[in-house]
């Protein structure tokens, strides 16, 4: 049975009973755990059955191997059945059927299940094995009962001193979750209560809880304090404290506990190495990480596909191509097998010089393997195809994607990139759409990307409806990308230009309340007086800054929305703060005089401008002709039309050639800040 020969077990089983030769209840076991452990288990149930009929009794270990086995197949109900049996044919459950039942019930989560066995011992005056005190600890700990965890562990505390290796296993339930508070208190109630030192052990084990709870500088102080106690660190000590190190990477400390571990002759792993290498990578050290891959070969651990992935996807983040491929050469000729992390990594260095043939071929390799290329390696070459303008091979990428289910922000992104860049409008609308239909936008990034979609698609109201989305129900942080969208809307919304560029100083000069002032003035141009308004609430709720952008703001919001007398109450406000209006002051108060139907207040204006008491400017001219067709007076609209063709004649030939280079300057700024991006 031992040696996995099932036929010759069950052969000469047979012969045994032929012969006659008497057979005893451990034959049986033997046996019943032979076919059990084969997969039979109606053959071993079928023995058990034999056993009875030859009259032969089945004691607490035959029914413990029943139970396992069931267990094993994952028929709980079975298993329980043949623990309750156990009593029922006047038989006693041992240490291993309380053990073997705890731990079957304490990985599937059954907890009532769980502290009924408990309770049925109690009664029964059976104390709990210590190996199944962790079982039981790690159940309640898994489902977030720390305080019936820590009742099991006292309790058993009380009549019972824990082998090192449980008290340690005790300390790593709590490691393992990060609660390092109750793992110190273990570990040093140890100490406190039977004067015992920790052994290296439980040492390692506490040092794990303080790096899973990124308490480092306490690893790194029991770590000191440890040789005080009279306990020595191991391999596994050195190695822990390094990797964790390194992977917050501290790599001066890591670096000073690596020499000490070799110079008190203890041989640091692969994984150790790997840690550092890759810390060193993250932090643009590679000059440190190479260092450090020459100096494990020297001591004879040899690199695996970790270290060779970090070194190769360093060198790629850092565009020297020729070392990336020559650290993969030598990956190769040393019989490391590549990973998808090192094959992505090496597509990575090939898109960064442009190298379609050699990612292609890297990435066919992939597509070869089981399971294909992972969603990064593809966002790789998809990104390659989309520099290079491959709508085709970047679509069927995509669409692989797609049926995977594996597209992720950076794909759409990349879609979107390459559409807008070929002027496939339509298309990156469709994957915008998608975009959000999947649940994707959920940082700043990825709801710029798709608003700057909808922004050159002219998709303004649009546009504005996710800006809000984004400012008010997700509450997410803006940074300058959002912002450049916003002010590319402003102007095609007709807001005027020394409107933008107000906004835009007080943006970039971090003025109090100039994201509300923008907001405001963004929903007012897109017609969506409702969020205008809101925003314009939190410009006027305490007293508003004296501050050009932030009066002209409000007055915007107010006249755009119909609330002629609060746009003139906040103009009057702004005379009494000794604020003199301006050109957009200006603007926005004949555009207020014209929703009104206050002709004259716009005739006022229109006079001035003609007899050059205020400046000429276009802005102010284009203010005056709206106002009057708002006041249904077109035929003053077509005097301010004449008037300004006369007065810019000359000006718009070069005003139309400096718009057509603005644009195309707005493009490129647009395309370099999405280059950067990706």
């Amino acid at each position: 049975g031992k040696a996995g020969r099932l036929s010759d077990a069950a052969n000469l089983f047979s012969e045994m009973l032929k012969s006659g030769v008497a057979i005893d209840t451990v034959t049986f076991n033997t046996m019943i755990h032979t076919c059990g452990s084969h997969g039979r288990l109606s053959e071993a149930e079928s023995l058990l059955k034999k056993m009875e009929e030859k009259g032969i009794n089945p004691d607490t270990k035959t029914y413990n191997i029943l139970l396992s086995l069931h267990a094993d197949a994952g028929d709980i109900e079975a298993a329980l059945r043949y623990y309750r049996k156990i009593r029922k044919v006047g038989l006693f459950p041992d240490t291993v059927t309380h053990r073997a039942v705890l731990h079957i019930l304490c990985q599937r989560k059954m907890i009532g299940e769980v502290e009924a066995v408990l309770a049925e011992m109690d009664r029964n005056g059976v104390r709990i094995d210590e190996h199944s005190v962790p079982v039981v600890m790690q159940m309640y700990v898994d489902e977030g009962l720390i305080r019936q965890a820590k009742a099991l562990y006292e309790r058993f505390q009380l009549d019972c001193v824990l082998s090192s290796t449980t008290f340690a296993a005790v300390i790593d339930v709590y490691a393992e979750k990060g609660l390092w508070v109750e793992a110190e208190a273990v570990f040093y109630g140890k100490r406190n209560t039977t004067g015992q030192r920790n052994d290296v052990l439980e040492y390692n084990v506490m040092i794990k809880a303080y790096g899973k709870a990124k308490l480092h500088e306490k690893a790194l102080s029991l770590f000191k304090g440890m040789k005080n106690q009279g306990t020595w660190p191991d391999e596994c000590t050195y190695n822990s404290l390094v990797q964790m190190l390194a992977g917050v990477d501290l790599v001066d400390e890591a670096q000073r506990i690596l020499a000490e571990m070799t110079d008190s002759g203890c041989k640091p792993g692969c994984k150790t190495f790997a840690a550092l290498i890759a810390s060193y990578v993250r932090l643009g050290l590679l000059s440190d990480a190479v260092d450090l891959y020459e100096a494990m070969k020297k001591r004879g651990v040899k690199p695996n596909e970790v270290v060779y992935g970090a070194l190769i996807n360093g060198f790629a983040e850092s565009g020297m191509v020729e070392e990336a491929i020559q650290y993969f050469r030598m990956m190769e000729e040393h019989g490391v097998h590549p990973n998808q992390i090192v094959l992505t990594s090496l597509i990575k260095a090939y898109s960064k010089v442009g190298c379609l043939e050699e990612a292609r071929r890297v990435y066919d390799k992939m597509k070869e393997s089981e399971g294909g290329p992972d969603v990064a390696a593809s966002n790789s070459m998809l990104s390659l195809c989309a520099d290079l303008g491959m709508v085709s091979e970047a679509e069927t990428i995509f669409n692989d994607l797609r049926e995977k289910g594996t597209c992720d922000v950076i794909s759409f992104a990349t879609m979107m990139y390459l559409y807008k860049g070929m002027g496939m409008l339509d298309e990156a609308i469709e994957v915008a759409e998608e975009m959000r239909e999947s649940g994707l936008l959920r940082d700043c990034t990825s709801f710029n990307q798709v608003m700057a979609c909808y922004a050159a698609d002219g998709q303004l109201r649009e546009c504005c409806e996710l800006f809000h989305e984004m400012l008010v129900e997700r509450k997410l942080l803006l940074d300058w990308g959002t912002f450049k969208t916003i002010f590319t809307l402003l102007k095609k919304g007709g807001v005027p230009s020394e409107a933008v560029a107000q906004l835009q100083t007080a943006y970039n000069e971090g003025k109090p309340l100039a994201t509300e002032a923008i907001t405001a003035t963004l929903f007012s141009a897109m017609g969506l007086y409702a969020y205008a308004v809101d925003s314009c609430k939190e410009l006027t709720k305490d007293e508003i800054p004296i501050e050009h952008f932030a009066y002209n703001a409000v007055i915007y919001t107010y006249g755009a929305s119909g609330d002629i007398d609060m746009a003139l109450k906040t103009y009057m406000r702004m005379q009494e703060k000794g604020l003199e209006q301006d050109i957009v002051t200006q603007a926005y108060l004949v555009g207020v005089y014209g929703k009104a139907g206050m002709v004259e207040g716009v005739k006022r204006v229109h006079g001035r401008i003609t007899f050059g008491e205020l400046e000429a400017n276009q802005s102010l001219f284009r203010a005056v002709r709206d106002a009057y067709v708002s006041a249904n007076r077109q035929d003053l609209a077509d005097v301010v039309k004449k008037e300004m063709s006369i007065a810019f004649e000359e000006e718009r030939g070069e005003e139309e050639e400096y718009s057509s280079r603005s644009g195309e300057e707005e493009e490129e700024e647009e395309e370099t800040e999405e280059d950067e991006a990706f």
